[in-house]
């Protein structure tokens, strides 16, 4: 397989690793960008497991809360300008409350879903796009429920760049779990705790480790022990309950979470246009390109 400029450039973005380590990883794993992450890191050459998506798409997401439901979803358009013009939060807003209200189970069935005027939610959006002039698309969306008894933390980052929804089980304390849900925008734990850590996950993560602590020149009969280590480091970069409270650095989320007399249950974090390739334009080519008449 060709090794191309751009594969290097997204596998630098990933890991941060040096552009011929990225090139000589892509080589050693045929262009696999995910094995080439894992050759890295094996080798010392990369600092974390993955970076984080780029973040490419405008849009905004949102949080509605009514009573003992609530949703967050995602709402892409083409331009930061768009996503903060006035009718397109409106649009957001309609969004929210229709999903609430019918809890579909995809967006494929949250798009069929009609108004109180019978208008399907497609062409809400299809009217907001031909008002505003850009594509506009609802990307994705979970509904949560909760008893009395428990308590939602909702938080939105920069006017919506990051949303996030957290139940807190057994506690009515709302502003604990506001709280909690600020860390997550912070820090972005993939799981709540390490019990949602697939065996295939952590099998993954110890095989990685103990090859980097072979290559660093570690003598066999403690690398055992060393990875064990590694791998609790890993918890806490991965599992909510096991980080270090942004609030506070001298106590964990679990600790936190304890004092409320809850425990989290679930949470969802979107960022916007998180995993989504804005396509890159190159100017000069274009000129060129038109110069030529092309």
């Amino acid at each position: 397989m060709a090794i191309t400029a751009q594969l290097v450039k997204e596998l630098r973005e990933k890991t941060g690793a040096g552009m011929m380590d990225c090139k000589k990883a892509l080589v050693q794993t045929d262009g696999d960008i995910e094995a080439a992450i894992d050759f890295l890191r094996e080798k010392g050459l990369s600092s974390a497991a993955k970076k984080a998506d780029r973040i490419a798409a405008e849009g905004t997401t949102y949080v509605l809360t009514e009573g003992n439901e609530a949703v967050i979803l995602e709402v892409n358009a083409e331009t930061d300008f768009v996503a903060k013009n006035e009718k397109f939060q409106v649009l957001v807003g309609e969004l929210a409350k229709q999903i609430l209200a019918a809890k579909p189970e995809s967006v494929e069935a949250a798009l069929e879903l009609t108004n109180a005027e019978g208008v399907k939610i497609a062409d809400q959006i299809s009217t907001a796009v031909a008002t505003i002039g850009e594509k506009i698309t609802l990307r994705r969306f979970e509904v949560k429920t909760k008893t009395d008894n428990d308590a939602f933390g909702s938080y939105l980052h920069m006017g919506g760049k990051i949303g996030v929804l957290v139940v807190l089980e057994g506690s009515t304390n709302e502003e604990a779990a506001k709280d909690v849900a600020m860390h997550i925008a912070a820090i972005n734990p993939k799981y709540v705790s390490r019990d949602e850590v697939s065996q295939e996950e952590v099998a993954h993560e110890r095989k990685i480790l103990t090859e980097q602590a072979l290559n660093e020149g570690k003598p066999e009969n403690i690398v055992a022990k060393m990875v064990e280590g590694r791998l609790g480091k890993y918890f806490e970069e991965i599992c909510l309950l096991d980080q270090t409270f942004v609030k506070n650095s001298d106590q964990k989320v679990r600790d936190f979470v304890k004092t409320t007399g809850g425990n989290v249950t679930s949470f969802v974090r979107y960022a916007v246009g998180e995993g989504i390739e804005k396509r890159e334009d190159n100017f000069a080519e274009e000129v060129m390109n038109q110069v030529k008449g092309n």
